[in-house]
C-alpha cells in the first residue's frame, strides 16, 4: 500500500475491495497490509488494517528500493526514497518465492487526485505434509516403516 498524507481509511478500504474484486480476489484472503515505514503509521492505512483484522508491516525505503517491479515511480522516489511502494512492499511481504498478482492501481476518489495505491502478491503455498523434504509420521501409511 501507498499513502499519500491524511488519505481516509474509507479510500484505502475501497481501493482495496476494488482491486481485489477486479482480479477475482477474497478480502477475506488478505494477511497483512505492507507499505514503506515512512508511512506505517499513517492513520488511514493503519485503520484500514484493523478493519480487516490484519497487520501493517512497513518495510524500509532501501529494501523497497532493490526489488524490481513492473511500475516504479518517479513521484515515489521524490517522496519516500524508493521507485515503487504498493508493488514492492507486496513483494516483500509474500517472500521470495512470491508472486505479483495485481500491479499498482490507484484510489479514485471523486473530484481529487488519489492519495492510495494498492497492489496484490500470493505468497507461495506451504508444502502439504509438514516441512519440505521432512518425512511426516502421520503420513506413512501403517504397514511401511518410517
Amino acid at each position: 500500500m501507498g499513502a499519500g498524507r491524511g488519505v481516509a481509511m474509507e479510500e484505502v478500504a475501497a481501493l482495496i475491495g476494488r482491486t481485489l474484486a477486479a482480479a477475482g480476489l477474497s478480502v477475506g484472503g488478505v494477511v497483512e497490509l505492507a507499505t514503506v515505514e515512512a508511512k506505517a503509521a499513517e492513520p488511514g492505512l493503519v485503520a484500514a488494517a484493523a478493519r480487516l483484522g490484519v497487520p501493517l508491516r512497513g518495510y524500509g525505503a532501501a529494501a523497497l528500493a532493490r526489488v524490481a517491479v513492473p511500475g516504479p515511480s518517479g513521484a515515489a522516489l521524490t517522496a519516500v526514497g524508493t521507485p515503487s511502494v504498493a508493488e514492492a512492499a507486496a513483494l516483500l511481504a509474500a517472500g521470495p518465492e512470491g508472486e505479483l498478482l495485481v500491479g499498482k492501481r490507484k484510489s479514485a476518489p471523486p473530484g481529487r487526485p488519489a492519495r492510495a495505491t494498492c497492489a496484490v502478491a500470493r505468497r507461495p503455498a506451504p508444502a502439504k505434509g509438514g516441512q519440505a523434504g521432512q518425512r511426516c509420521p502421520a503420513c506413512t501409511p501403517p504397514d511401511r516403516p518410517q
